[in-house]
């Protein structure tokens, strides 16, 4: 799994402009649930496209971030949550034991 950290309010931003698929996996460090939707959504993760960047939100130690998330895509916070974004919007949203890398790739045929 190729994360890439979303550690800056000027990336949300940035897959916010884009017009591409963006995937935003939101995880509690101190949460086992998440803990164990993390572990399924990295199994899985190899049939995300490559080109499809999946960015991880440790939303502990980056709350503001979360914050900001929650509100430039309109969704509720949930801890685990996962969210594809495409031109802009997001349109897809998972959270707990529903996150599935399935799901989501489903959502982007």
């Amino acid at each position: 799994m190729n994360w890439i950290n979303l550690d800056a309010v000027e990336q949300l931003e940035e897959i916010k402009q884009s017009n591409a698929y963006s995937v935003i996996f939101k995880h509690s460090t101190r949460c086992s649930i998440s803990v164990m939707a993390k572990r399924s959504f990295e199994q899985y993760g190899a049939d995300i496209p490559h080109n499809v960047p999946v960015y991880y939100l440790d939303l502990l130690s980056y709350r503001d971030i979360s914050n900001k998330t929650a509100e430039l895509f309109q969704v509720h916070h949930q801890s685990p949550q996962m969210l594809l974004i495409k031109d802009g919007e997001c349109i897809y949203e998972s959270s707990h034991g529903e996150i599935s890398v399935d799901d989501l790739l489903e959502q982007m045929n």
